[in-house]
């Protein structure tokens, strides 16, 4: 199986190559992704936490579904593709904002990307694919933000970073999105 290629851009999120994937995460390479936050009727957001087997972050906790964007597929494109092959649904995404960061893990892999976060909303619990997803549960964004002060190495870097920066971005997207 071919490895998967992500698209490298620059600041200005204009592509400028092709990467397999593994090669850009070893050289820091900045590459386009996407996190997609589902919120369902209660305003609770749905969490999954990574797979053991994940090359990074294996069982963190983390947004609902995160990857790359192929070559010639939009970010909602992208984002709908993912959430449905990690967490068995889809839903209708609407992108909101963008943010580059950079993480190195302990592992040598660095992610190095510029981020679109996408928001959704869905009331059923996911069907979730145990190649990519351990477990889930729903929580309320306050007691989420709560929890990563408290214990902060149970998530993501790139989670504590999207809650860091865009916690008041991200309910007023999604409570403007509920009405």
């Amino acid at each position: 199986m071919k490895e998967e290629q992500v698209i490298l851009v620059n600041e200005f999120d204009e592509q400028i190559g092709l990467m397999p994937k593994m090669e850009a995460h070893e050289k820091a390479v900045l590459h386009r992704a996407f996190s997609v936050f589902i919120f369902n009727d209660k305003n609770e957001m749905l969490l999954q936490q990574r797979a053991i087997s994940k090359y990074h972050s294996p069982g963190l906790w983390t947004n609902t579904c995160c990857s790359h964007q192929r070559e010639g597929e939009s970010n909602i494109e992208a984002g709908t593709r993912r959430l449905q092959e990690e967490m068995g649904f889809t839903a209708v995404l609407t992108e909101t904002t963008s943010f580059i960061y950079k993480a190195p893990f302990e592992n040598g892999l660095t992610e190095h990307e510029l981020d679109h976060i996408l928001i959704g909303n869905y009331n059923n619990d996911p069907i979730i694919n145990p190649n990519e997803v351990e477990a889930f549960k729903w929580m309320r964004t306050e007691d989420v933000k709560n929890d990563i002060i408290i214990n902060p190495d149970s998530y993501t870097a790139w989670f504590k970073i999207i809650f860091d920066k865009f916690y008041d971005y991200i309910n007023i997207t999604n409570e403007s999105n509920s009405k």
